[in-house]
């Protein structure tokens, strides 16, 4: 009974919720980890975040790439460089205008975001089990006011996956949202 006295005490406190924030983003930037341990030979974490960029939009110009990754062009080309020269993306021409050229991923790319993707939501899934029902009632609704604020759309349902893998949806679409 105390200690829940003493979490709950300090709920109004945004001292006290920032640094719950944070050792949530610790133990969730540890489970983001461990699910690229498998593939971090061949990707690093900004790599990934690129394959997922363009898992979620598909075909993309290497501008706007860029834009949704906040990185420069020249930055941006050497990371696609380096995912063509792993097989996990190629260019093409982009049929509507000859002169530019879009990225995309291969099949590979595409089973390398999708291994990532699910390693991830097995242990996230495999912490939330060890929570009763109520704490999963309360995470849910306090996750999702969070996110609301926060300007986060939500991750799509398990049978969903196809859309948008790891739950982040097209940054423009955000942003005009």
């Amino acid at each position: 009974m105390r200690e829940h006295e003493a979490l709950t005490e300090g709920v109004d406190d945004v001292d006290a919720v920032t640094r719950a924030v944070l050792t949530a983003s610790r133990l969730l930037v540890a489970v983001s980890a461990r699910s690229l341990a498998a593939v971090e030979e061949r990707v690093t974490l900004p790599q990934f975040r690129m394959l997922v960029v363009l898992s979620t939009r598909g075909a993309t110009k290497l501008v706007a790439l860029a834009e949704l990754l906040q990185v420069a062009p020249s930055t941006a080309m050497r990371m696609v460089d380096r995912l063509i020269a792993a097989g996990l993306a190629d260019r093409q021409v982009n049929p509507d205008n000859r002169r530019e050229t879009l990225l995309q991923l291969t099949e590979e790319g595409r089973s390398t975001v999708a291994e990532v993707t699910a390693r991830r939501r097995a242990e996230i899934a495999a912490i939330v089990e060890r929570l009763d029902a109520d704490r999963r009632a309360a995470l849910v609704e306090a996750l999702t006011a969070f996110n609301e604020v926060g300007g986060e759309p939500p991750v799509p349902a398990a049978d969903d996956l196809e859309m948008f893998p790891l739950g982040w949806a097209d940054a423009a679409a955000r942003r005009d949202g």
